[in-house]
């Protein structure tokens, strides 16, 4: 791989690693959840770690997969440029035959914002990225869907969806769901009860990219590269739904 700019090489890492994941779950199979999740993480964090060493050695890297002490080095903190990434987002999806909504996330940040990013879903056979982003579909002024979590949705986006007429639709990882808002699939996703910058900054800078709402679901900015990881809400919508489900969030907090 030839050193590319920014956008394309968040595309081709996240693609590369995809494929290996493909390859991965053909030569584990699917007797062994827990041994195919382990390897799939951890195959895909190697590359991208010796990808991202090899091509960008003068850039900070953020990793699911880190180690604590790689995830509290300051250093990152001090850097002006650093990588967001999560190898296997899904590794629940990915262990489970015939399913595809799994991904992998490549994200940078520079210097307070999100600069470039991809969003592989390898079983889907396409990549969203900066580089070119996705269309946003056309909103129908009708009933609209919000993306939720297949296993464990929280309480108060029923009571949302309920307040302001949405159907919900389970899809497993939050790559795989963001994603969704921007292909048609669904119009909006809404999250809160944890989750980490691993966990949405490739999708939102794809989403930022492709013209859609994206926040927390108090309306505040998305911020990445932070001391503490830890970002445990978003919503992500077609913009022109964004101030429906705001004010349904602030009348259900109240």
């Amino acid at each position: 791989m030839t050193i590319r700019d920014d956008h394309a090489l968040a595309s081709d890492l996240a693609d590369e690693a995809g494929r290996r994941l493909l390859e991965i779950r053909e030569r584990e199979g699917y007797g062994e959840p827990p041994a195919l999740r382990k390897a799939g993480d951890r195959g895909a964090h190697l590359y991208l770690m010796e990808a991202l060493a090899r091509l960008r050695p003068s850039d900070s890297v953020l990793s699911e997969e880190a180690t604590r002490e790689e995830r509290e080095d300051p250093r990152r903190q001090r850097a002006e440029r650093v990588w967001i990434v999560d190898p296997l987002d899904g590794t629940r999806e990915f262990a489970e035959e015939g399913r595809a909504d799994w991904a992998v996330h490549v994200a940078l940040w520079e210097r307070g914002t999100l600069a470039a990013g991809a969003v592989a879903l390898p079983a889907q056979g396409r990549t969203l990225t900066t580089g070119e982003p996705p269309k946003l579909p056309a909103y129908d002024k009708g009933r609209f869907r919000i993306a939720v979590s297949r296993t464990r949705p929280p309480e108060f986006v029923q009571r949302l969806a309920y307040l302001v007429g949405a159907d919900l639709v389970p899809i497993g990882s939050a790559g795989a769901k963001i994603s969704a808002v921007l292909t048609g699939d669904v119009e909006a996703y809404v999250h809160a009860g944890g989750q980490y910058e691993w966990d949405s900054a490739a999708p939102v800078a794809v989403a930022q990219a492709a013209g859609a709402h994206a926040s927390r679901i108090d309306g505040s900015k998305l911020t990445y590269n932070q001391a503490d990881p830890s970002l445990p809400d978003i919503l992500v919508s077609l913009p022109e739904l964004a101030p429906t489900l705001l004010a349904g969030i602030r009348d259900l907090h109240r």
